[in-house]
């Protein structure tokens, strides 16, 4: 791991003695000398770290040796980035002190000149002192006896092509039998809540069995489902705001603060009902922290049931689980462990090769140890490895070790030592997080970037493509679970990492020696500093920096303002200050920290940015979203060349100023919910790196006429979109097609038959209909009134009837250009006037998930939306004439013996605010008991709002949908009230609550 620091230091050691003629003096006599001298021995020391790197493991003074190393690497980075910062910090002051009016001005003061020559002496002293350690250091190599690289470590690369194994496949019989006795266990009626447990070790399948019982049918809708990943410390108010949150499915957070509050919505949450509770992964023993949760889950109807998993007994017990209620699954058998490692790494070839494989596979399987993840994890391992290699993976030392910590390690140290330093380095930094933290990929990157383990790579961008390379490179080799996808489906955007990998990774970092104490902070946060020069600092009170964190790289601050003494942070390289409230002189303060390399300031009331931001010459991220005070920005913030990203997110911005076009090197602008932004400055055009541009919720609808030609926008987010005779801006997307975008709001403005043909024609055009069709989300508004005039001229050459077929015509072929049928999951439209809606509504091939109609003026039925194949929510509203929804809404015409399945995915549906529809057409007697017709199998709430001409619902159908209906909402309608929910013991409610026992009805 130390190579990755040392590295970092040698590059910038030749950087220093190639860009010293730029200094107004030379460095100070000898240092430069001195320098090379030192970049030669760190470079010889290189040469053995791969080798002592993997003695480490098991050498106690070669990991102390490697150590020393380490802090000596960081001591001379230290020096050189105070060093850099002097020089830096000199230029500054020079650029804003004013010119002498007299003498020479080419001759420094002798003030200035004698403390800088103090500060270089010092310098070339402290470089001495390290120079002296690395002597030593290179002295005590030789000693060891160390091998030198034969082979470099090589960044693992993904294979193009490989048939993965299925993730929900689970390999054991035990686990299948263990999952049916705790079930059959848990199904047993108590007049108590009762606690079971399930215990073992990490990586052991504790998760996947408890996700078996939590799924299995048994549990049916009479049962409230909780499920929740308990975090470590146990913290009894979050605990208790992810049951609530899991019950009520709140989105927004709850103040945890307030733990009585929060105990009481639990207690309100649960009262009553019978749930099944898993609290997966719990650590503490300390009941003290388990009670005031348990207390208010006894209100729970009897029957409830807790299962608890956990690493220890003493866990279980704890809770209150009864010997004969813990359960011990045992590890996979030999056999279904070499399935699982022959499955991941042998994926796709022939039996014949498994059979030259099975011998050593099995011998490698059995050093598993039943662990599930480490068979999957060194199947990764030993993708596309020959015979031969399997067989050095099997006599590998690792698996000798002796030391009781590393019992669980072995596999994933394998995996592990294959990879090239950097990787190594960015691994192991992951355990500066808590466990089953989710961790932000972009976050990760930056702090990776803070931290120097990422190469510098020339090109723009290029450092932080490298860093979501190391990501997904850990992440195939299993060193990352949970991982989501972008929007795209291009990169990861989130991840989490398993238990025992999280251990693995703190594993790397202890520290056997006696670690550096402080007597004037937290010796537990100086030591958290002296691991990974990084720290989340949750102060609610004014704090102090002290001296101990120095070196400190990246830094969170949770408190309300910011720490005295913030200018000692001169290493700074990642800054959050987020959603506190900052003054100039704070921002100032932080504008000195020259090296800052990311900075978010969002929701921190500023007011104004000063000059001096200008300062910050290697910022590449600027976060100054939802400042909403924030007035014009200094012109100095322009300078910033460096800049890859910068968001000024609801800053209520009325202009951007011109000279953003000078942020030559950016790729991501974000100047959304700014909503009286009217337009762009044509500069913008000059950001020819500019990848991602979003603007949504602003109110631009005149753009430069060069965007079009941005050759690297990939992602463009645009506000509502105005289209009609006085908004000619659909020809303008047609520039824009290439730009992936996830959403557009269309608002259409047409006035005339005329201009919807118009607007038709612009639709179907090649370039717009390859931009429509990257859409995934799509609102299509009409405003406004046809034009009266047009409407009569139209009506005396023809038939009033076969005029308003015309007009409904040309509605639904608008709908239609403007709808694409590929990747648009979500589909609004609202004000829209013809009278039948567009044959896409019944198409087959539709595949959108959501639809929501509101508004329509015209419609008296609806086509066979049955047909939608994924839609899963269906809401109507407004449909002003409609009167009957008939049984073509089904669309299950008469097939050949084969099963018809109407609506065969909706989960919700909802029809409000239909005032005139007055009937419902049930399904005939034949349709309900043929098994080859099946209807709506998936939904579970049915809403009916405001619809007051209607008087009953179709029995038959609502009997023939599955039993998943859970929820029946009406409001409204007094006809349906009294049948559905006054008359509890009317035939109509009796008759569907026999087929649905759970269903819920409201008004």
């Amino acid at each position: 791991m130390a190579d990755a620091i040392i590295s970092q230091v040698v590059e910038t050691v030749a950087a220093i003695l190639k860009d010293k003629i730029r200094y107004e003096f030379n460095l100070v006599r000898g240092v430069d000398k001195e320098l090379l001298d030192l970049s030669k021995k760190l470079k010889k020391i290189r040469e053995v770290l791969d080798d002592a790197e993997k003695r480490a493991v098991k050498e106690p003074l070669v990991k102390n040796w490697l150590k020393e190393l380490e802090a000596t690497a960081y001591e001379m980075d230290d020096i050189l980035d105070e060093w850099n910062y002097s020089l830096l910090k000199h230029e500054m002051e020079a650029s804003v002190e004013p010119k002498p009016k007299i003498g020479c001005a080419f001759i420094p003061s002798p003030c200035s000149c004698f403390k800088k020559v103090s500060n270089r002496r010092d310098t070339a002293k402290n470089i001495e002192n390290v120079k002296a350690k690395v002597a030593q250091i290179l002295k005590e190599k030789d000693e060891f006896k160390f091998e030198s690289n034969s082979q470099p470590g090589t960044d693992f690369v993904k294979p193009q092509s490989i048939s993965m194994i299925d993730s929900r496949k689970v390999y054991g019989s035990d686990i299948q039998m263990k999952k049916n006795e705790i079930v059959s266990k848990l199904m047993l009626d108590a007049a108590n809540m009762q606690i079971l447990s399930i215990v073992g070790t990490g990586g052991l399948g504790k998760t996947t069995l408890a996700q078996l019982i939590f799924n299995d049918p048994q549990f049916g809708e009479d049962w409230l489902k909780i499920w929740v990943c308990v975090s470590d410390p146990f913290v009894v108010a979050v605990v208790a705001k992810d049951i609530v949150n899991s019950v009520r499915k709140e989105t927004s957070p709850q103040d945890v603060s307030q733990l009585d509050v929060v105990l009481q919505k639990l207690r309100e949450s649960v009262s009553g009902k019978k749930f099944l509770l898993v609290l997966d992964d719990v650590w503490t023993e300390d009941r003290d922290k388990w009670e005031p949760l348990k207390i208010n889950l006894d209100c729970g109807a009897p029957g409830s049931k807790i299962l608890v998993t956990t690493r220890n007994e003493r866990v279980a017990k704890m809770m209150g689980a009864l010997d004969s209620d813990i359960f011990y699954p045992k590890g996979l058998s030999l056999e279904d462990c070499w399935s699982l490692l022959r499955d991941t790494s042998l994926a796709g070839r022939s039996e014949e090769e498994f059979g030259k494989f099975e011998d050593v596979g099995i011998k490698i399987a059995s050093k598993c140890k039943g662990l599930p993840l480490a068979a999957v994890v060194l199947g990764r391992l030993l993708w596309f490895k020959n015979l031969e290699e399997w067989k050095l993976v099997e006599r590998s030392e690792i698996w000798e070790l002796d030391d009781e910590e590393v019992k669980l390690f072995p596999h994933l140290l394998l995996s592990y030592n294959e990879l090239s330093p950097s990787l190594k380095r960015c691994f192991s930094y992951c355990a500066v997080y808590p466990k089953d933290h989710r961790i932000h990929a972009e976050t990760l990157i930056e702090e990776w970037m803070a931290q120097g383990y990422l190469p510098y790579v020339r090109g723009n961008g290029s450092v932080e493509l490298k860093g979501r390379e190391y990501l997904e490179n850990l992440a195939m080799r299993c060193l990352f679970q949970d991982t989501k996808k972008s929007e795209s489906g291009e990169h990861i955007e989130w991840c989490k990492m398993h238990d025992i990998v999280h251990d693995f990774a703190l594993f790397l970092r202890k520290n056997d020696d006696k670690e550096r104490s402080c007597q004037a902070c937290d010796p537990s946060l100086a030591s958290h500093v002296q691991k990974y020069r990084s720290l989340s600092w949750d102060k609610e009170e004014s704090c102090h920096v002290c001296d101990c964190f120095k070196s400190v790289r990246v830094l969170k601050i949770k408190g309300k303002t910011p720490p005295v003494g913030m200018e000692k942070l001169i290493h700074l390289r990642r800054l959050d200050f987020s959603n506190i409230a900052l003054s100039k002189d704070g921002l100032e303060i932080i504008c000195r920290l020259y090296f800052l390399q990311s900075l978010l300031l969002s929701w921190c009331k500023l007011t104004e940015i000063p000059r001096e931001i200008g300062n910050l010459v290697h910022l590449r991220r600027l976060d100054l979203s939802w400042n909403r005070e924030l007035k014009e920005l200094p012109e100095s913030m322009y300078s910033l060349v460096e800049l890859r990203s910068l968001s000024l997110e609801g800053c209520s911005r009325k202009e951007i100023q011109k000279e953003i076009g000078n942020l030559v090197q950016l790729r991501e602008l974000d100047l959304s919910w700014n909503w009286e932004l009217k337009e762009l400055p044509e500069s913008i055009c000059s950001l020819v790196e500019l990848q991602i541009l979003k603007i949504k919720g602003t109110d631009i609808n005149c753009f430069p006429e060069a965007l079009g030609e941005l050759s690297n926008l990939c992602r463009l987010e645009l506000p509502e979109f105005k289209v009609g005779s006085q908004y000619k801006m659909l020809g303008f997307l047609k520039k824009l097609y290439r730009h992936l975008i996830g959403s557009l709001d269309f608002k259409i403005y047409c006035s005339s038959i005329s201009e919807m043909v118009e607007l038709v024609e612009d639709a179907r055009q090649e370039q717009l209909k390859m931009f429509l069709q990257k859409l995934e989300r799509l609102k299509i508004s009409f405003e406004g009134r046809m034009n009266e005039r047009e409407q009569s001229s139209s009506s005396s050459s023809s038939s009033s009837s076969s005029s308003s077929s015309s007009s409904s015509s040309m509605w639904m072929e608008v709908v239609e250009a403007l709808v694409p049928h590929y990747k648009l999951e979500k589909l609004q439209i609202e004000g829209y006037k013809g009278s039948m809606l567009p044959h896409l509504m019944s198409s087959p091939l539709n595949f959108i998930k959501q639809i929501y109609l509101f508004g329509l003026s015209e419609v008296s039925s609806l086509p066979a939306m049955g047909k939608l194949p994924l839609v899963e929510i269906l809401n109507i509203r407004y449909v002003e004439q409609l009167k009957v929804v008939g049984r073509e809404c089904l669309g299950i015409e008469s097939s050949s013996g084969e099963v018809v399945v109407a609506f065969p995915k909706l989960k919700e549906l909802s029809i409000d605010k239909c005032e005139k529809w007055e009937e419902w057409e049930d399904i005939t007697d034949e349709e309900e008991e043929s098994a080859a017709v099946s209807i709506m199998p998936c939904l579970t709430r049915l809403s009916v709002f405001g619809c007051k001409s209607l008087k009953k619902l179709p029995h038959r159908l609502l009997r023939k949908a599955s039993s998943s209906l859970r929820y029946l909402d009406i409001e409204g309608s007094s006809e349906l009230v009294k049948t559905y929910v006054k008359d509890k013991e009317g035939s109509a409610r009796r008759s569907i609550s026999q087929h649905h026992p759970q269903l819920l009805l409201r008004h």
